[in-house]
């Protein structure tokens, strides 16, 4: 897993060991990146569920303003820490460890230009997080959030919210979401 653009480019990063986290490969967090690449200088990323923070680490990279991570897995946040450490991002980046409803609680009140989700694909509360993210308000007035799920995972979208893209791999669909 590496950085794939910008002025990390190359950086090799490193991921958790075992089963907790299941990093989005290579090839599409590459494809993701080119859907999005005009939205990302200067843009303000939310990355929750954020396992290494490869994808902030990307956006970072590619000129994003700030970054911020949640992740509640130990062995994840002990590699995030050593990743942007590594990619000498620390200072453009602030990380929640905790439970991902907890944090956006706790970061009512602000906007993000892009919220990218890739939660265990067994999650049953994708929905209720995608909830709170409407209730508190995070979303900036053109952001989007991108949602990484399992290809067979039926997902609730609150009313405010509207699919205005999709993308299917073999087990991975990408759902772009804005509001409505």
């Amino acid at each position: 897993m590496r950085v794939i653009s910008g002025k990390c480019r190359g950086t090799n990063l490193i991921a958790p060991e075992g089963m907790n986290t299941r990093p989005t490969t290579d090839r599409i967090k590459e494809t993701i990146f080119n859907m999005i690449a005009f939205d990302i200088p200067g843009c303000r990323f939310l990355d929750l569920f954020s396992g290494s923070g490869a994808m902030a680490i990307e956006s970072l990279s590619r000129g994003a303003e700030s970054a911020v991570l949640v992740e509640h897995n130990e062995s994840a946040l002990k590699c995030i820490r050593q990743n942007l450490e590594k990619t000498h991002l620390t200072v453009d980046a602030k990380i929640y460890a905790c439970d991902v409803n907890n944090a956006l609680k706790q970061l009512k009140g602000q906007k993000f230009d892009i919220i990218f989700m890739d939660p265990p694909y067994a999650l049953e509360t994708i929905s209720q997080v995608l909830e709170n993210i409407v209730a508190y308000d995070l979303l900036s007035e053109e952001g989007y959030i991108i949602l990484e799920s399992g290809t067979n995972s039926i997902v609730k979208y609150p009313e405010n919210l509207v699919l205005f893209k999709e993308k299917n791999y073999r087990i991975t669909t990408l759902s772009f979401l804005k509001r409505g």
